[in-house]
C-alpha cells in the first residue's frame, strides 16, 4: 500500500480524480440555475455560461500549476500556508470547511425535496429525519472504511448521474426550436455580472477535491490532467444543457425545475421522473465528494498545528482521518436536521472566490521561490516557510511544477482582478456573514495558538 508521510493511503488514481472532479462540478446547481440565469439575462444566458467558463478556466490553470507543486493533504489551504503564512491559510481552510458543511446540509435539503417527487412524506417529519441521518451515517461509514471505497462510490455516482443528463441533451437537441434563440435587448453590465456571479456555483467545487491530494497517486501529474479534463467536459455539458432548455422550454425563466419541465416536452410524462431520479443520484454523488473533502480539512489543519492534534489521528486499520471524519459528520447533522442554518448560494460563492483569489495569487510567488529568489535551493524541493517552528512533512514542501500555465503570471493577475470583480457583484449581507465567519475562525485559531504556547512554556 502506498502510504504518505501523513499516514494516509494513496488510493485515488488519475481517472478516479477525474470522476471526483466531474462528480462535484456536475452537481445540484445545473438542475436549478438554468432558469435563474435565464430570468436574469434572457437568452444571453448562454453568453453568461461562456464568460463564466472562461473565467473559471483561467482559474483552473492557476490551480493546475500550483497544485502540481504539492503532494500533501489540504489543497488551497496548504497552498496558502506555504505561500502566505499561517493566519491567511487558516482563514482559507476555515472558510472552505464551513462552506462545505453548510453546502452539504443544503444539498441534503434539496435531496429530500427531489425525493418528495416520488414519495411526498419524505419532505417532513420522522421520514425526513431518518433520511438525513441515513445519508450522513452511510457516507461517514464509507469515508471511515477507506478513501478507495469513496473513490469507487464516486465513479458509480458519476456514471449514474451523467446518463440522464446525456439522454436529456441527446434527445433534446432533436426537438429544439430555432426561433427560441432570438436575442432581446442587450442586458446591462450589472445584471450580466450578477448572472456570471451565480454561475460560479455551477462550475465550482473542484477546489474541494484537491483537499485530498495527499491520497492521490502521483498528484503532481494527476492534478493538472484531471482538472483540465474534468472542467472541459463539464463546460461542454453545461452549454448543451442550457441550449436544450432554451430551445425546448419557452417558459424557462419561470420554471422551478427547468430540466424536468423541459424534458416533459420531448420525453413525455416519463421525462420528469428520469430527470428527478438523475438529480437524486447527482446530489448523492456530490454529497459523497463534499463529505470526502470537508472531513479532510480539519485533519490537514491539525497536522499543521492550527487545530487540536487529536483531529489528526488516523485509523490504525483503514488509514483514514477517523476523528476528523466523525467531527465533521456530527457538525453536518447539527446543521442539516433543523434545516435552519443553511448558507445561501451567494455566501458559498463569495467564500469560494476568496479561496480562488488566494491560490491564483500564490502562483507568481511560488514561481519566484522555486527559482531560488526567496529560498535556498534544495534538490527536488524548496522549503517555503512562514517562520513558525512547526513540523512540516516533506510532502508539503513546494516542489518544482510538473505543469506550468502559459503566461502564468499574467493569468494569475487577471484571475485575481476577475475575482475582485465577482466579489463586487455579491450582496452586502452575504459579505457581512463571511466577515463574521472569518472573525469566529480567527478567534478559534488564536485560542489554539495560545494553548500551544502555554503548553510549550
Amino acid at each position: 500500500m502506498d502510504e504518505t508521510n501523513e499516514g494516509l493511503s494513496r488510493e485515488i488514481r488519475k481517472w478516479d480524480l477525474v470522476a471526483l472532479l466531474v462528480n462535484v462540478t456536475v452537481g445540484a446547481g445545473i438542475f436549478r440555475l438554468p432558469s435563474e440565469v435565464q430570468r436574469t439575462v434572457g437568452n444571453y444566458s448562454l453568453a453568461a455560461f461562456v464568460v463564466c467558463a472562461l473565467i473559471v478556466g483561467l482559474i483552473v490553470l492557476c490551480f493546475a500549476e500550483v497544485g502540481s507543486r504539492f503532494s500533501g493533504t489540504g489543497g488551497p489551504y496548504l497552498y496558502a500556508r506555504q505561500t502566505f503564512g499561517l493566519p491567511l491559510a487558516f482563514t482559507v481552510g476555515w472558510l472552505m470547511w464551513l462552506t462545505r458543511l453548510a453546502g452539504f446540509a443544503t444539498l441534503v435539503q434539496v435531496f429530500v425535496a427531489y425525493l418528495g417527487y416520488f414519495w411526498p412524506p419524505a419532505e417532513s417529519g420522522l421520514p425526513r429525519v431518518a433520511i438525513i441521518v441515513g445519508l450522513v451515517v452511510g457516507l461517514t461509514i464509507i469515508n471511515v472504511r477507506g478513501v478507495r471505497e469513496s473513490a469507487q462510490s464516486s465513479n458509480i455516482f458519476t456514471v449514474s448521474k451523467l446518463s440522464p443528463l446525456v439522454l436529456f441533451v441527446a434527445v433534446g437537441l432533436l426537438f429544439i426550436s430555432p426561433g427560441s434563440y432570438v436575442l432581446g435587448p442587450i442586458p446591462g453590465i450589472g445584471p450580466f455580472s450578477a448572472a456570471v456571479f451565480i454561475l460560479v456555483y455551477v462550475f465550482s467545487g473542484f477546489e474541494a477535491v484537491l483537499v485530498n491530494s495527499g491520497e492521490v497517486r502521483q498528484p503532481q501529474r494527476a492534478i493538472p490532467f484531471a482538472l483540465i479534463v474534468a472542467l472541459s467536459s463539464s463546460v461542454v455539458l453545461f452549454l448543451l444543457i442550457q441550449a436544450v432548455c432554451i430551445g425546448t422550454l419557452p417558459q424557462l425563466a419561470a420554471s422551478e425545475r427547468p430540466l424536468a419541465d423541459a424534458s416533459r416536452n420531448f420525453l413525455g410524462a416519463v421525462g420528469p421522473a428520469i430527470i428527478s431520479a438523475g438529480a437524486l443520484v447527482g446530489i448523492l454523488g456530490t454529497l459523497n465528494v463534499v463529505m470526502l473533502a470537508c472531513t479532510r480539512l480539519p485533519f490537514a489543519m491539525a497536522v499543521q498545528g492550527q487545530l487540536p492534534a487529536w483531529l489528526a489521528r488516523v485509523h490504525p486499520r483503514f488509514r483514514t482521518p477517523v476523528v476528523s471524519i466523525l467531527v465533521s459528520a456530527t457538525a453536518i447533522l447539527l446543521l442539516a436536521l433543523p434545516g435552519t442554518f443553511i448558507y445561501a448560494l451567494k455566501f458559498t460563492v463569495i467564500t469560494r472566490v476568496v479561496v480562488y483569489a488566494s491560490t491564483c495569487a500564490a502562483l507568481p510567488v511560488l514561481r519566484r521561490r522555486s527559482k531560488g529568489a526567496d529560498s535556498p535551493a534544495i534538490v527536488g524541493a524548496v522549503p517555503v516557510g512562514s517562520g513558525e517552528d512547526l513540523p512540516r512533512p516533506p510532502g508539503n514542501w513546494v516542489k518544482p511544477a510538473s505543469f506550468e500555465a502559459p503566461a502564468g503570471v499574467l493569468i494569475s493577475i487577471v484571475c485575481v482582478l476577475l475575482c475582485f470583480w465577482l466579489l463586487a457583484n455579491s450582496g452586502w449581507r452575504e459579505a457581512r456573514d463571511v466577515a463574521i465567519a472569518v472573525a469566529i475562525g480567527l478567534a478559534i485559531y488564536g485560542a489554539t495558538r495560545l494553548g500551544q504556547r502555554v503548553r510549550h512554556d
